[in-house]
């Protein structure tokens, strides 16, 4: 009986432990970005997969802020759209498609980012409407073409939602007026301003490092 006992308690704690594990978010080798020691950045206008014209725009809004605070020179946005334009680039799909060696010599910037778009809008659910942006971005050294960090986020309209005691009525007119509202306005890019700093942000959970410019960047915590 004991046997069993013992058996049954060891299988319980590998189910456990198997749990915590697959649940438990895995440290980011930043190995090739301390070697890298990137300072400015080239943030690339956003590859956008979602069927909302304006996500290109607002992610990028959204993407450069969160890179400069972290303490990096971040090449200004409408310099650089200009920049694309004069060599006859003027969207995300075309722009990502340039190589790392024309790209450095055009601006001459340490590291790329690269930011991919997979969902940015509102969707009508039958109690609730949800807008969601969800993005992936990889970190490349211009010079090398070394992948230096890779990350992915998203962000929900509904995280901090409540219908309790609304009722299935009431629960349904409010994702109405939340739809009209979204539509009225753009809460996706308030959406996406959440996005991009869980992605990229030095201070988020495998986020890119802290960078020359900020206080933080010798002692790197949480890197």
């Amino acid at each position: 009986m004991s046997s069993l006992k013992t058996a049954l308690f060891a299988s319980a704690t590998a189910i456990i432990l198997s749990a915590c594990s697959a649940t438990a978010p895995q440290h980011f080798d930043y190995s090739a970005f301390r070697e890298s020691k990137p300072r400015s950045i080239l943030v690339l206008p956003p590859l956008n997969e979602s069927p909302e014209v304006k996500a290109s725009a607002g992610m990028l809004a959204s993407s450069t802020q969160p890179v400069a605070e972290s303490g990096y020179y971040v090449f200004p946005v409408a310099a650089v759209a200009e920049t694309f334009k004069q060599n006859g680039l003027d969207n995300a799909h075309d722009i990502h498609q340039v190589s790392l060696e024309k790209l450095n010599r055009i601006f001459g910037a340490d590291a790329v980012l690269y930011i991919k778009i997979n969902q940015y809008g509102t969707s009508y659910q039958l109690i609730q409407s949800d807008t969601r942006v969800t993005a992936e971005a990889k970190l490349v050294d211009a010079k090398t073409g070394k992948e230096l960090w890779h990350g992915s986020a998203t962000a929900s309209s509904t995280e901090n939602n409540n219908t309790a005691g609304q009722g299935l009525l009431g629960a349904m007119l409010s994702a109405i007026v939340q739809q009209i509202a979204s539509s009225v306005g753009d809460k996706g890019f308030d959406i996406a301003q959440v996005a991009g700093t869980r992605l990229l942000s030095a201070s988020a959970t495998n986020g890119i490092m802290y960078g020359p410019y900020s206080p933080h960047y010798e002692a790197q915590p949480g890197k």
